[in-house]
């Protein structure tokens, strides 16, 4: 797909209203654009916990939101997308809503339909995976389905590194989701990232998406933005060229933005530099929300070195 061919982004297109999810929206936002740049080859990497498909949230179990998700990631088009909470049939769903799209990417414990991903979505006319894995965030990081410290559940990681169609060279994403209740996990769940990421990346362009259940100044977020750690991390809404657009919140809990929840991020190290970061907060029929959580946007480039 051209980049001259994109729309223009978080510009309001006057004289007409593109609608986002399910017919009936209720909240419409005009589609971002693909920022213009003098730097070459700008894309677009979304973070997106999409609610595991839970029958007990009635009228926003899956069923029911499943075409808005995807038509969400249509509208906004990103290149690269870190999913998480997605079990195979949400994962199953989303591939035959998308085909521009290939999602890998271990379940965090048995493999059972029921199971969660920190899935990597790729659109195939961007990257090429050249490799790819999923690790555990506990002591174990290779031992399937281990648990770390005090989480609740096992926890994952899944990484890939692209080659980038556009312009041949090579990123790195890594994907994850911290645990919701163990305040130790949180913390050494980023100990481990930090780690791997110093012996796997090997210089390359990295991003790093994810539901981290944890504001920007707790201890798991400075450990991962520590500016003395290879690679450093930046948070990409605070390094974003234009003002970042949307809620300060990512936590809505089906209800409503619940200030000072921002807890699902995109960070960006070596060399990835970011346009335009953007939390996304449409609604769709009578004010319903696509997850409890609000999808994440950045528009990045990586620059030449």
């Amino acid at each position: 797909m051209s980049l001259s061919a994109i729309r223009p982004l978080l510009v309001p297109v006057l004289g007409s209203m593109l609608a986002v999810f399910l017919t009936g929206c209720s909240t419409v936002q005009q589609a971002p654009a693909r920022a213009a740049s003098a730097a070459p080859d700008p894309f677009r990497v979304m973070t997106f916990n999409i609610r595991f498909n839970n029958p007990a949230d009635s009228l926003n179990a899956w069923p029911y939101r499943r075409d808005g998700v995807a038509n969400l990631i249509r509208f906004y088009d990103p290149d690269l997308i870190g999913l998480q909470e997605a079990q195979r049939p949400q994962l199953d769903d989303l591939q035959r809503l998308l085909p521009g799209y290939r999602w890998f990417g271990q379940p965090r414990n048995d493999g059972s339909p029921r199971d969660e991903h920190s899935s990597v979505m790729y659109r195939t006319d961007r990257f090429e995976a050249v490799d790819q894995g999923t690790f555990w965030l506990s002591p174990t990081p290779n031992v399937p389905a281990s648990r770390g410290w005090d989480a609740n559940l096992p926890r994952i990681a899944t990484w890939g590194r692209f080659r980038d169609l556009a312009n041949g060279g090579t990123v790195l994403h890594v994907n994850t989701h911290f645990d919701h209740i163990g305040v130790q996990a949180r913390d050494e769940s980023a100990r481990l990232l930090k780690r791997w990421l110093a012996e796997n990346a090997s210089g390359l362009p990295v991003i790093l998406t994810g539901d981290l259940n944890a504001p920007p100044s707790s201890t798991p977020i400075q450990i991962l933005l520590d500016p003395a750690a290879t690679p450093a991390l930046q948070d990409a809404i605070s390094i974003s060229a234009e003002p970042p657009y949307g809620p300060a919140s990512t936590w809505n809990g089906f209800k409503a933005i619940e200030p000072g929840r921002r807890i699902d991020f995109i960070f960006v190290g070596n060399g990835v530099r970011v346009l335009e970061h953007a939390i996304l907060a449409e609604t769709f029929e009578s004010g319903r929300y696509p997850s409890d959580h609000l999808p994440v946007l950045a528009e990045v480039v990586v620059e030449r070195r």
